[in-house]
């Protein structure tokens, strides 16, 4: 066990490696504090019930046809569960919030390590010559001129994203279904109301 050990480190993949061990320990750590702020509470399972609830009532309620004297109910009833629906998802968006600070807290502080272990190093070399818009993210904070060198803060970056979200579709903990359209804090407007 110590050879392989000893290997890794010495082998041309360790920063790699280390980058994406210490992004997957994070997505842990941070869909663990999310779990105890946010989804082992009694509050966010009422809500996330009630945003099921009225997502699947929404749904059937379009699907099936009435006849014309019924529609102008039906569309009340409709609005009223749209109503519903938003109203829940902005309460979730806010519950969220808290856990969110904290998070980001952590990423801040993991994201400053990695910054100063890996500091003008490329961890990763990609298989191919990335655009203009990504080789400026991608070799951000290296020398040379290789384009297709990698940094720590892009091979982070979409270790972050992709583990954390798999994670969180794994584990369960990822939005309703009604959710997955509503646009958070700054929903668009109704244009029925205006």
């Amino acid at each position: 066990m110590a050879s392989f050990s000893s290997s890794l480190s010495s082998s041309k993949y360790s920063d790699c490696l280390t980058v994406v061990g210490i992004s997957i320990c994070t997505a842990v750590v941070c869909e663990s504090i999310s779990w105890l702020l946010i989804y082992r509470t009694d509050s966010y399972k009422t809500l996330r019930s009630s945003i099921d609830r009225a997502s699947k009532k929404l749904e059937s309620m379009k699907t099936t046809t009435s006849n014309p004297v019924k529609k102008s109910s039906k569309v009340k009833k409709m609005d009223r569960f749209e109503t519903t629906l938003k109203e829940s998802n902005r309460d979730l968006s806010l519950f969220k919030f808290k856990s969110g600070a904290v998070v980001a807290l952590v990423l801040f502080v993991v994201f400053g390590l990695l910054n100063s272990l890996f500091e003008g190093k490329p961890v990763a070399k990609l298989p191919f010559v990335p655009l203009r818009i990504v080789h400026k993210m991608s070799h951000r904070g290296l020398l040379g001129d290789d384009p297709t060198d990698c940094s720590m803060a892009f091979l982070y970056f979409l270790c972050s994203i992709s583990i954390r979200t798999n994670l969180q579709k794994f584990l369960g903990f990822s939005p309703p279904r009604g959710a997955a359209g509503a646009a958070g804090l700054f929903p668009m407007p109704d244009p029925k109301t205006s």
